[in-house]
């Protein structure tokens, strides 16, 4: 439970449906000064936690996951931009915060399941776990799930997926929970002003050392203030005056290099992904004809699927996508159903 609507109306279902359902709220590390807080538990999100729970009639816990998120999420979170990639730390957390740490203390307190407010969906099919998206397309978060596998869906239900953003808004209005109309924040959780070049100079400044802004020619045209305070695809913030607008095209860390050039000279039909887990246990056979998602919020395109390796994958796209950004997810689709997915390498590391 966060204290937001989602989790609250998954909770909420839970109980109606006959379930015996205890509340877990993770507390989770923060910036210190000024009063920051982690934007996932804050002071105001227990307290509302704390009354849905006790609006529902069910057992509420806090529980200290700090250290361990600090670890997990918020060094990966830096290490990642110090090797020139854009990290997603939603990514991290789902793997090792929320379907690892809180998981295994679900399942410690005797529970069958973890239970979550995440818009998906779980079916069995022949005794097999299928990760789908959620109903509402405009919601759907199944693109932060793909590294869960069997074990995990074994035990994760996810009670709003077959639902829409509004019916669990209006579901948390009919039942009186007090979060029925609660605003939603999608920025980073733990930088608390949503700078997170802010986060970087003051946490780790020793990722931030300007350098030259190169043409695609290898000509110097300009200077950058940091190799991590720009991403693949990049138009505004360059501080370059040129007769056609320029975009990043490679974040080049040896050479501290931000490479630059026109319009013409992004999108790729190519990427290569490491790190890949496949929902099913196994990798589908090959080639695999799939739809990948490179972004959240991306475009979704037709491709076909080429192992490369001990969980690596060479990705071919019948559409160049223009923002294809080391560190951050590749995810693969058929239909409604997640296969796996992985993160998106530099081209010349597999």
């Amino acid at each position: 439970m966060s204290g937001g609507v989602d989790s609250s109306v998954a909770a909420a279902l839970l109980v109606e449906q006959g379930y015996e359902v205890i509340g877990l709220m993770l507390h989770l590390w923060s910036e210190v000064g000024d009063g920051a807080s982690n934007r996932c538990c804050t002071p105001e999100a227990v307290v509302d936690a704390r009354r849905v729970a006790r609006t529902l009639g069910i057992p509420f816990y806090l529980l200290n996951c700090a250290r361990r998120f600090k670890e997990r999420v918020v060094d990966y979170f830096v290490r990642e931009y110090a090797r020139g990639h854009t990290p997603n730390p939603c990514l991290a957390c789902n793997r090792h915060i929320k379907f690892g740490f809180l998981l295994r203390a679900a399942l410690s307190l005797d529970a069958a399941n973890l239970a979550t407010g995440h818009y998906a969906r779980v079916r069995q099919v022949n005794g097999r776990y299928q990760l789908l998206r959620g109903i509402d397309g405009r919601k759907d978060q199944s693109y932060f799930l793909y590294m869960l596998g069997q074990e995990q869906l074994r035990h994760t239900l996810f009670p709003i997926g077959d639902h829409t953003k509004p019916r669990v808004r209006e579901i948390a209005a009919r039942r009186g929970l007090p979060v029925a109309e609660k605003e939603e924040s999608q920025e980073v959780c733990f930088v608390r002003d949503h700078d997170y070049r802010r986060f970087l100079l003051i946490h780790a400044p020793e990722t931030i050392c300007p350098g030259p802004i190169l043409a695609y020619t290898g000509r110097e045209i300009g200077r950058h203030q940091g190799l991590p305070f720009y991403t693949i695809g990049q138009r505004r913030g360059l501080g370059i005056s040129w007769s056609e607008p320029l975009y990043v095209l490679e974040i080049d860390v040896a050479r501290n290099a931000l490479i630059v050039g026109p319009a013409s000279q992004l999108g790729r039909r190519h990427l290569q992904v490491t790190a890949t887990n496949f929902v099913a246990g196994h990798l589908p056979p090959s080639p695999a004809l799939a739809s990948v998602k490179i972004r959240y919020t991306g475009a979704e395109v037709e491709a076909t699927l080429h192992p490369g390796g001990a969980e690596r994958m060479n990705v071919s796209l019948t559409t160049p996508l223009r923002d294809i950004t080391p560190g951050q997810a590749a995810v693969f689709y058929q239909g409604e159903i997640l296969l796996g997915g992985g993160i998106i390498a530099e081209e010349n590391t597999l």
